[in-house]
């Protein structure tokens, strides 16, 4: 078994520590012309591919790199928004490469708090059963 991740996370639901061991899964790269046969949008400060599963890209993955050179977030790397340089027809052929996006911080911090929400649920659910127990026997056929 691997561990991908540590997250530690205090009673108060606040994280402590964090640790990926990110390796990166399966990316493509792809060389496409105009127009482009897949859909992408932006979303959570990146652009994804919404619709149009092929070759290995799948719905979900992120834009990394555009012709080798990384991309941020919704921008290439002179600045130009990603959705609106992909429109224009003078830059293809155009060299895509998808693949997961790593999560960011805000989404780490989220990601934290639902396991604090997770232990919590667990730890009144168990009371509950406790004195359940205690109770006795109830129900159909008690």
């Amino acid at each position: 078994m691997v561990i991908f991740s540590v997250y530690v996370v205090n009673k108060a639901g606040g994280l402590i520590y964090q640790y990926d061991n990110y390796v990166p899964r399966a990316e493509v790269e792809k060389t496409f012309s105009y127009p482009l046969d897949v859909v992408l949008k932006h979303h959570d400060e990146k652009v994804v591919v919404s619709f149009g599963q092929r070759d290995g890209i799948r719905v979900g993955h992120a834009v990394l790199s555009i012709n080798g050179v990384d991309v941020f977030g919704k921008n290439t790397a002179d600045g130009k928004d990603i959705l609106e340089y992909l429109k224009d027809s003078s830059n293809y052929p155009v060299s895509i490469r998808f693949g997961r996006a790593r999560l960011s911080s805000n989404e780490k911090l989220m990601l934290a708090s639902m396991f604090h929400s997770c232990e919590l649920f667990d730890q009144n659910l168990k009371g509950a059963l406790e004195v359940a127990e205690k109770a006795g026997n109830f129900g159909a056929g008690s």
